[in-house]
């Protein structure tokens, strides 16, 4: 093989490109990851948002995923820094009586509080759960066949529901139908689309297995040891380094390149097939968010126990609510009452605050692209079943669609998915190919989450799209998964 300067050249350092990077050092080659901004991490970042002492996410918060990651289990990054802390209740989503559902670790415990349903919730996720550590390699990437095909052809069944059908046929309690919709409306669109019920599914399961755990210190921790670990092996990195053409990279056998449809034109777009270039140019993205941090004088005063005790809190009421609000936000309104996702990371991370104090984070839905201030929209429903919420502001930070995109250019119009996640675009992302994660052009990879398996903080789609380069670049095999 030709002397370059590196085997492989990674753009981009959030989790996937990160992923990429470790996967293909792990195997003894010689890897290049470059960063456009001054410390890595992609949506991996924290810093003090709003006032001195008070650790923010800037982005991802919550990383159910990252604990139980097929990839990451098999990194030892717990000697890298890197520590996860379960609060004592995964996710809580109360209702406007004053009473709560929760995920916590337990099936039983759950089940519990689904009055009705109780057996209903057990009967649906218990197989999932069980078979999880089977499921994951498949569920978690590129189309293929799967090595349990019974196990997965039982989840499909669920998962490939809209949120709305699987609701209607295994739950008539409100508490289960106001939970369920908050673990389905993760997956930022209507909840009557196809395969809404994939990501619920997984988001349930994860809280039965790791309980939705933080990492210590903030997201910025999980970013640090992955970067930790990699140049443990003898891989670099080059931060401040801005790539938008193939020409300012050194020479590679190998590029990866962790970002969208949009950017991945934009850098290397002349050297694709004309039915490529008119693929890529056809992919969807879905609606942004709005999101706010807080600094504040205590622990939100939530009426309800089980949402002072959770890490994540859904609040959005009822099934009926949200998928009203979910549907009003993709047709480009935005909803007086919107479905917010709030975290309480310092409720269990001590670090994130000052002593007694403490730090709150929380994003809704909008239309792409939007620079409407939801900021009275979101403190509305916190206030609505956490009264007196207001009165323990310090402090707050705000950053609509725009800002989020100029943060990090693969928040396309707010889109932290970086694509919408459709049945349009479930298996055909972001192209309809053999492999996703090849381009058109020989030795040119892109390996972001718009491509399989999508959004969220697990490394998977770097893993694949470092696996597919090994294989036909360097005739290696990957790294074997947990």
């Amino acid at each position: 093989m030709e002397k370059r300067d590196f085997d492989a050249v990674v753009v981009g350092s959030g989790p996937n490109g990160l992923a990429a990077a470790i996967a293909m050092q792990q195997v003894g080659l010689s890897v290049l990851l470059l960063e456009s901004k001054d410390t890595v991490g992609g949506g991996l970042r924290s810093a003090e948002l709003t006032l001195p002492g008070f650790i923010h996410d800037i982005c991802s918060a919550i990383h159910p995923l990252a604990a139980d990651s097929p990839f990451f289990k098999t990194l030892p990054l717990h000697q890298h820094g890197l520590e996860f802390l379960a609060p004592k209740v995964a996710a809580a989503h109360p209702f406007d009586n004053g009473t709560a559902a929760k995920l916590s670790i337990s099936i039983e415990e759950t089940a519990k509080l689904l009055g009705a349903d109780e057996s209903s919730y057990k009967k649906l996720i218990k197989p999932l759960v069980h078979h999880w550590e089977q499921l994951a390699p498949d569920a978690l990437g590129p189309l293929t066949i799967p090595s349990n095909p019974i196990a997965m052809g039982r989840f499909g069944m669920s998962a490939l529901l809209p949120a709305t059908t699987l609701a209607n046929l295994h739950l008539k309690s409100t508490e289960a139908r106001g939970l369920w919709a908050g673990m389905a409306a993760h997956s930022i669109q209507p909840l009557s689309n196809m395969a809404t019920s994939a990501i619920g599914l997984v988001l349930m399961a994860m809280g039965h297995i790791n309980g939705w755990p933080v990492p210590k210190g903030g997201s910025h921790s999980i970013a640090n040891a992955l970067a930790s670990y990699f140049v443990s092996l003898g891989g670099k990195i080059e931060t401040g380094f801005h790539v938008s053409s193939l020409k300012q990279l050194p020479s590679a056998h190998a590029v990866l390149l962790d970002v969208t449809p949009k950017q991945l034109l934009q850098i290397a777009g002349h050297t694709f097939s004309p039915l490529y270039k008119w693929q890529l140019e056809r992919y969807r993205y879905g609606m942004g968010v709005f999101k706010i941090d807080w600094a504040l004088d205590g622990p939100i005063p939530f009426t309800a126990a089980e949402c002072r005790q959770a890490g994540t809190v859904h609040l959005g009421n009822t099934l009926e609510e949200i998928i009203q609000n979910e549907l009003l936000t993709s047709q480009g309104k935005h909803p007086e009452r919107p479905f917010v996702l709030l975290a309480q990371q310092s409720l269990v991370d001590g670090t994130r605050a000052p002593e007694g104090k403490h730090t709150a984070w929380a994003y809704c839905h909008v239309p792409n692209g939007s620079e409407v201030d939801m900021t009275a929209a979101i403190e509305n429903q916190v206030e609505r079943f956490a009264p007196g919420f207001r009165d323990l502001i310090l402090g707050r930070h705000t950053m609509h669609t725009s800002q989020m995109e100029a943060y990090n250019p693969n928040y396309i119009g707010g889109d932290i998915n970086g694509g919408i996640i459709d049945i349009g675009q479930l298996f055909t992302r972001p192209v309809l190919r053999l492999s996703p994660y090849r381009t058109s052009t020989k030795g040119i990879y892109i390996c972001s989450s718009s491509t399989p398996p999508g959004g969220g903080v697990h490394g998977m789609c770097g893993y694949h799209a470092a696996s597919r380069a090994l294989k036909d670049i360097f005739k290696l095999k990957p790294p074997p998964l947990a």
